[in-house]
Formats: C-alpha cells, structure tokens, sequence
C-alpha cells in the first residue's frame, strides 16, 4: 500500500479552540457545508435545508456507559479500571444485564499498585446496596481480563454501572466529568448501552431538528456502533498504515439494510461511526457470498479487486439473514477509511471537526477526496468551535 505520512493530516489546534462543554442549546451550533468545493455555513437547527429531499438520513443509537470505575486499597491507592468491551458473556446486551458476574477487558489506571488480589467496592444508595469485586486475570499489552463480581443477585451489572461508574468523557476535555455531562455526552436518539464514547455528531441534533425533518419527509433510520477507547487514540506511527485500527461491535437491522439498498445514491450518515458501518456493509456482503466469517479487516478495501457491485453485496447480507432467521446483522469491523478508500455508500456525511493526526481526520480527507485543508482552515478562520462538544459540519462527498 502507498505510505500515507501522518505528519501531512497536522494542523494547528489550539487549546482555546477545543469547546470543553457544549452550548446551552444543542442545535444552536454552527454548521459548515462543504459541496462541490465550495463552503458556507449556517446553524445546525437548519440543517433540514440543506439535505437532499429524498434522503435517508442514518445515525448510531448507542448509549455511553458509565465505564470508569474508581476503586481505593486499603492503603489508599487509587485504581481506576476502565471497562471497554464484554469478555464473558461477550454479548454486550447479556454482559450488561447479567446478574451472576461478568468479565470486561479493561485498561487500569495506577496498575503498579494493584500487584495482586482483589480490589472491593461498597456502594449504598436508595433502595441500592452493594459490594462489587474485581479480580484481575490475565493481561494482553496495556488491557487486561479484569471479572467483577456482586453479592446481590437481583442486580445487573448495567445498574452497578450506573450506580458507581462514571462517565468516561474525552481526555482531551482537560476535566472532570461532571453531572451536566451524564445528559449532554448522549444524543437525544441513544439507546442501546456499550459505548466508552459518544457518537459526538449526533450530538447536535434536538427532538425540534428531528421533527423539521419528518415535516420535511426526510427518513430515519438507525444502527448500532459501540465506540471504543480507540476512538481518542490519535496515529502515533509517522506512517498511517502502520497503526492499528481497534475493533468495533456493529448491529444493523435487516430492515435498515433494505432500506440502504433501496435508497443508494441518497445515503446521509450522521458521524464517522455510521459512515464505518455503512461502508462496511459491502465487504461484508463480499465475506458472507465467500463463506468467510462477519469480521473485516483494517486494510480488507484496499488488498483485491472488489468487482461485485454494492447492490449484489447488500442482496448477499439480505439473503444471509433470511437464510439464517435473524432481524439483525451482527458483525465486527476494523475497517480503516483513508485517502484512496472508494466510497459505496454514503454520500453525505454529517461530522464533527476532529483532532490532528487522526484516523478520523483520514476518513475526512478521503470522503471530500483530500480537501480537507480547505474545511479546516475555513473552520478555524471562522471561530468554529473544535473537537466533541464542538460545531458541526455537513459534507458532500467530492466526486
């Protein structure tokens, strides 16, 4: 593959231009329109005016999780474990409402201090009291199998998360998280538990800018993406083909595929998170004709020629689901959308301005096919406000 230098995707973000908390009113951000080359800029309350009239507008229901949990030994050291992904049951849905005991891989802060043994938890609250254990047992580079374990079985892990976890807000946020951010850190639409991190372009969008565009007859329809760790991870490695992308859970409903195969060509996806599991729909209409399993792989786009068409692809996963009695397409995905990456799929795309140096900004580049200088640039130039809790952009995909 063509080396593709990291250094080339920097830009100058200031600390000052990182928004640390969103604006009072979701949708009074400001929008930038990318189309044709061309920009202009609005506020996100009227997006609705700038989506084609027939599209299909698609965003990611998860919900963050309360993922930190903060631990303290008997001699005072502080350990934080960081639940990522379920191990046992790894189903997300069956890990978060288990009541028997679960097992998370996890990262762990202050690990020097936790040599050996069990670490406890006590927590009373209203009509709430228990005590959660932890036990490290095994490790696998800088994460770790850690089992929790509860004396009271009529409680679910997602109730001790919610009851003692925290959220896990971005590190580049510089703060605590704090109570406002349990309400302001989820979209309006999330529902379905498993994220670390929220699917921040969705973050704009109010119950008043949702109406707007069913009035306007502009469809709906969702998927699931748990977002993990890796989304703060920037590139490290000069060359970007070097790095490795995290692996991330995706469920789309049967329905949502019919409906993507029925409206190509007028696909709008609210975030990168959309955008990798839309497009990762292709390849894994490829996978599931081949017989091969429902996982692609980081650079699967850019190893063979693909010569079925995206059609076929989508009719291969209908006809899997059919095959097999399921509503729901559940698959994993590594895919890596840099420059050079050809776009099947998704032809508008609603994101958020991303960090330096960052697989996110990769799939920006290669979605307005490396015209991202001049989105950034305007952005900056314009008091666009930066990063998660930051304005919105809405890009036509160049062609």
């Amino acid at each position: 593959m063509k080396q593709i230098l990291i250094e080339d995707y920097n830009y100058p973000l200031a600390d000052e231009r990182i928004a640390k908390y969103p604006l009072d009113e979701r949708d009074s951000s400001k929008l930038l329109i990318y189309r044709d080359g061309g920009i202009t800029e609005d506020h996100f309350r009227s997006i609705g005016n700038y989506l084609p009239h027939d599209a299909l507008l698609i965003y990611n229901n998860t919900r963050v999780i309360q993922a930190r949990l903060i631990f303290h030994k008997e001699s005072g050291a502080r350990i934080e474990i960081f639940c990522l992904a379920p191990i046992e049951p790894s189903d997300y849905q069956l890990s978060l409402s288990s009541t028997q005991g679960c097992i998370w891989k996890c990262m762990i802060g202050n690990l020097k201090k936790w040599k050996s043994g069990n670490l406890s938890l006590h927590v009373e609250k209203e009509n709430f009291r228990v005590t959660l254990s932890a036990e490290r047992k095994s490790t696998s580079g800088n994460t770790h199998q850690v089992q929790f374990s509860w004396d009271d079985s009529t409680i679910s892990f997602a109730e001790i998360l919610d009851a003692m976890g925290e959220l896990p807000i971005p590190p580049y946020l510089n703060r605590n998280t704090e109570a406002s951010d349990l309400r302001t850190y989820q979209t309006v639409y999330s529902r379905i538990k498993g994220s670390v991190a929220a699917p921040t372009a969705g973050l704009h969008f109010t119950e008043r800018v949702l109406e707007d565009l069913h009035k306007r007859g502009i469809r709906t329809a969702e998927l699931t993406l748990h977002v993990g760790a890796g989304t703060f991870q920037p590139v490290k490695t000069a060359d970007a083909n070097e790095h490795t992308m995290h692996t991330e859970i995706i469920a789309v409903p049967k329905q949502v595929i019919q409906d993507v195969r029925n409206h190509l060509g007028h696909i709008v996806a609210v975030g990168t998170t959309s955008v990798r599991t839309l497009e990762s729909l292709y390849y894994l209409g490829e996978r599931v004709h081949a017989g091969k399993d429902l996982h692609v792989e980081q650079f699967e786009p850019y190893k063979e020629d693909h010569v079925i068409s995206t059609e076929q692809a989508l009719d291969y996963l209908l006809d899997y689901l059919d095959a097999t009695e399921q509503g729901v397409l559940h698959a994993d995905t590594q895919i890596m959308i840099e420059p050079g990456f050809q776009f099947r799929i998704v032809e508008q795309m609603i994101t958020n301005f991303h960090q330096p140096k960052s697989t996110l900004l990769l799939l920006v580049s290669a979605f307005v096919k490396g015209d991202w200088h001049t989105i950034y640039d305007y952005a900056l130039a314009h008091d666009f406000r930066f990063l998660s809790y930051g304005d919105s952009s809405l890009l036509y995909r160049a062609k």
